[in-house]
């Protein structure tokens, strides 16, 4: 196990409108405001776009990812967490459960995933530890590193 202590920063609330982009819109905020290391809670909907549902096998590495799409407007739950990669660049880790006519698909959001309508992101700083995503040569994923 890896652990950190840290201190709560800024907390910002942020709109994400029609066709806004996760993760990438809030990689952008992260990037703009300056914020190194946070955690993110998702409210609102989602309307295309693809998750990560599991490897495919269990035991095998690097894993063979399941993806599903998300066709149509969900209504979406999700946290994350916010790191600077290897590239100093804002990266967030997301899984959401998506929900649509009593259905509820669970997962890791991907790139290109689109808001539908609205949805609401509060964004939490986290100050004072030193948190980062190294790229992992087995599993292939950039997993957290805390020092």
């Amino acid at each position: 196990m890896q652990a950190a202590e840290g201190k709560m920063g800024r907390v910002f609330v942020i709109r994400l409108e029609e066709g806004d982009l996760l993760p990438a819109s809030i990689e952008k905020f992260a990037e703009e405001k300056k914020i190194k290391n946070g955690f993110v809670l998702l409210v609102g909907g989602i309307g295309s776009g693809q998750v990560v549902v599991g490897p495919r096998v269990s035991d095998q590495m690097p894993p063979d990812a399941m993806l599903l799409p998300i066709d149509g407007a969900h209504e979406v739950v999700g946290v994350g967490v916010l790191a600077p990669g290897e590239n100093g660049k804002a990266g967030m880790h997301m899984h959401a459960a998506m929900g649509r006519s009593g259905k509820t698909t669970t997962g890791c959001i991907r790139p290109g995933v689109k808001t539908w309508l609205v949805a609401e992101a509060i964004v939490y700083e986290i100050t004072g530890i030193d948190a980062t995503r190294i790229l992992d040569k087995k599993s292939g994923f950039a997993l957290l590193q805390v020092k």
